[in-house]
């Protein structure tokens, strides 16, 4: 597909924002915090699930289904939002865009129920913690997955992120149980 059909077909209009993108990009406008809006979209995510785990007490199954459930729809929306954005923006990887985070988050929070352990400030802020210095680090292959091209190396290299970051977190949750 060429690109100004490609563009087309992903709803990109020069000179203009392309709003359900943009909404979705930012996660509902948490990727234009500062500084570092990587990190707002990361305690955003935290702050949804925490809601949820703690506020709601879901059982560990139910906790497990919706937290893959919002992977999947991050992934599923966040790979064409986010090249949208980066399209419209100009800029191959900009900053704004946190969707990314959102799943390498909630796939690092996903460890938690998977361990069968409580969702305790002290489990969520490990998580988060781990995430982001996994994203930050970016080590191998996670740095060569942003060579992916648009959505995909934005979105992918947080989701290797969000990986290792949970393999980590179900290692520190076993070993401190």
């Amino acid at each position: 597909m060429s690109e100004p059909a490609e563009s087309k077909a992903l709803g990109v209009q020069p000179g203009k924002k392309t709003l359900w993108a943009w909404t979705v990009a930012t996660f509902f406008g948490a990727g234009l915090g500062k500084p570092g809006p990587g990190t707002w979209g990361s305690v955003a995510t935290v702050l949804i699930w925490t809601a949820i785990a703690i506020g709601l007490h879901p059982s560990q199954q139910l906790l497990l289904s919706l937290t893959l459930a919002g992977i999947v729809l991050s992934v599923a929306l966040g790979v064409p939002a986010a090249t949208i954005a980066a399209r419209e923006s100009g800029r191959k990887d900009p900053g704004f865009v946190v969707i990314d985070e959102v799943a390498g988050q909630a796939i690092t929070l996903l460890a938690i129920p998977l361990a069968g352990a409580i969702p305790n400030w002290e489990n969520i802020l490990l998580a988060l913690l781990l995430f982001r210095i996994f994203d930050i680090t970016k080590p191998v292959p996670v740095r060569q997955l942003e060579k992916l091209p648009e959505g995909w190396g934005i979105v992918f290299d947080d989701v290797a992120a969000g990986l290792y970051a949970g393999a980590v977190l179900l290692l520190a949750i076993h070993w401190l149980k």
